[in-house]
């Protein structure tokens, strides 16, 4: 399946790209170069191929969840520059 001119062009309108004539056929040969190379990888056997999300094996290092006491509000609140009935006092914004 190649993509055409016409179909570069109007991805680049859904995208709000404005392109120039020497961009739009740059971007034709490198999105049909990606067809290509998408069609040799459908055409593998990955028959129990396990999926992955990460070419490597990643391990998370984040710290275990583990429930402990929260600060005290009073501690919390200690260095608010404004506070009211318990809570940080921010400035209005917006509208």
């Amino acid at each position: 399946m190649a993509i055409s001119e016409e179909q570069v062009r109007h991805v680049a309108t859904l995208a709000r790209l404005g392109l120039r004539d020497e961009q739009v056929a740059e971007l034709q040969v490198e999105l049909n170069d990606i067809l290509v190379q998408i069609d040799r990888i459908q055409a593998l056997d990955l028959t129990g191929v396990e999926p992955t999300t990460h070419a490597a094996a990643i391990t998370n290092v984040t710290r275990p969840d583990v429930v402990r006491p929260c600060l005290p509000r009073s501690e919390a609140l200690r260095n608010a520059p404004e506070q009211q009935d318990g809570a940080f006092l921010i400035p209005k914004f917006g509208g």
